[in-house]
């Protein structure tokens, strides 16, 4: 069910290191990150798509060109966060 797996969003992000949620309303999710090693901070931006049955995500950095792959990866952290609860399927394949 959609709460369920907004509810598990929640948590998840929540329950990360060195992140700090800006914005939860419903639907609606922004974080920042923090990186442990220079302090770079990256917006991740969270949406739920109630038509599509979809939680659409958007993950950038702040600054530079390349972020070396952390971003997709934070992202497919988080899908398998929620796909190991059982409310989201697994693979960027969908």
């Amino acid at each position: 069910p959609p709460e369920a797996a907004w509810a598990a969003l929640r948590e998840v992000v929540s329950g990360t290191e060195r992140v700090s949620v800006e914005t939860d309303s419903e639907g609606y999710l922004y974080a920042v990150y923090t990186s442990k090693l220079m302090g770079y901070n990256d917006d991740v931006e969270f949406l739920a798509n109630p038509v599509a049955g979809q939680i659409e995500v958007r993950s950038a950095s702040r600054v530079g060109y390349g972020d070396g792959g952390v971003n997709r990866a934070r992202s497919e952290a988080v899908r398998g966060a929620l796909a190991e609860r059982g409310v989201v399927r697994s693979g960027a394949a969908d």
